[in-house]
Parts: C-alpha cells; sequence; structure tokens
C-alpha cells in the first residue's frame, strides 16, 4: 500500500507545482494585460486564475499533505530527521506561498492589484527554489 501512498503524493505534487508555476505566470500576463489597458485579457485571465486556483491547485495541495502525512504516518521515524524537518518547512513555507497567490487572485479579481509583471516574474521563481531543495531533500536525505 505504501507505494500507492508515494505514487498519489507525488502525482498530487507535480500537478500542485505545475499549478505554482503556471498561476504566477498568468499574473505576469494579467499585469501587462492591466497596464495596457486590455480589459477583454483581463476578464479572461480573471477567469483562468481562478478556475486554476479552485480547480487543480488547491486540490491538489490538498492531496499532497493528506497523502504526504499518510506516508509520515507509514514512516514515523521520518520525524526525527533532519532532512524532514526542512522539508517540512519548505512545504509549510509552499502553503503559505499558496495562499498569498490567492490574495493576488481576489486583488486581481477587484481590480486591485498594483504590483507589476517584474514582480510576478521574481514572485514566480519562489516555487522554483523550494522544488528544487525538496527533490534534493526526499531523494538524498542528506541528513
Amino acid at each position: 500500500m505504501y507505494l500507492w501512498v508515494k505514487a498519489i503524493h507525488l502525482i498530487a505534487m507535480v500537478t500542485w507545482f505545475a499549478a505554482l508555476f503556471y498561476l504566477p505566470r498568468l499574473y505576469v500576463y494579467h499585469a501587462m494585460a492591466r497596464d495596457k489597458n486590455e480589459t477583454t485579457s483581463m476578464e479572461t485571465f480573471k477567469t483562468m486564475e481562478r478556475k486554476l486556483y479552485r480547480g487543480i491547485m488547491t486540490p491538489s495541495m490538498i492531496v499532497v499533505l493528506i497523502f504526504g502525512g499518510w506516508m509520515l504516518f507509514l514512516n514515523p521515524t521520518w520525524l526525527s530527521q533532519g532532512w524532514m524537518h526542512t522539508k517540512l518547512l519548505l512545504v509549510a513555507l509552499l502553503v503559505a506561498y499558496h495562499h498569498v497567490c490567492l490574495i493576488y487572485l481576489k486583488q486581481f479579481a477587484q481590480d486591485r492589484c498594483k504590483k507589476g509583471h517584474v514582480f510576478f516574474r521574481w514572485f514566480n521563481e519562489l516555487p522554483v527554489v523550494a522544488l528544487l531543495i525538496i527533490v534534493i531533500l526526499a531523494v538524498l536525505k542528506p541528513y
């Protein structure tokens, strides 16, 4: 059963990260459309952002957390290992990042977001760093 739990966890993780990469990229394009006052494009981005966040990003985050917790339940000794502490900290930061994405989604939906496309280009890089470290920790279990 463990391998099924791990497989579902990994599939959900890939889906969550795809959304974590794509939503801020949509914010880049949304901010650019806002700066050009392209009203039709902005409405399209609002719909895409909402559907991505609610239909893909949040459900996959929930599955990641449930199945990751299940794997910890099946392997409780991991909780005494430093690599897991670091990984769990990064996952907590990703959950916070996920919720910050919701703040920007609501701001864009209400036409109140003042951040520019350059900000969102940098914002988009944060989950990349987290993914690199998390995969290295999970595979190598360095400490």
